[in-house]
């Protein structure tokens, strides 16, 4: 048996996709991860405190311990809440059934 377990982290921007792969101790958890493959250095504006973070697609907090070949995914802030655009295309939809009609 290994005494590392492997990992990737990934980080996706609209014009750009890091993926790292990175060999850690067992009992490793997502913050040894983000600090131990480097991807601070290039991609200043990820933030442990305030950022997202997630094991395949699940929500997850930087102290869960990662097993191998677990996936650590680092999301960005939304840019709109999906909440807010929905509450707009229901105003809009309300708006045009109200004036349409004249044909």
């Amino acid at each position: 048996m290994s005494d590392k377990i492997t990992i990737e982290v990934v980080y996706a921007l609209t014009h750009e996709q890091t993926l790292l792969k990175q060999q850690l101790p067992p009992g490793a958890t997502v913050a040894d991860a983000v600090n131990a493959c480097g991807i601070l250095a290039k991609h200043p504006e990820i933030d442990l405190s305030k950022n997202k973070f997630g094991i395949f697609g699940k929500l997850t907090k930087t102290d869960a311990v990662l097993r191998d070949k677990d996936r650590v995914e680092i999301y960005r802030p939304l840019i709109a809440d999906p909440k807010e655009v929905r509450r707009q295309r229901a105003e809009e939809g309300k708006a045009m059934k109200k004036g349409g009609g004249d044909l």
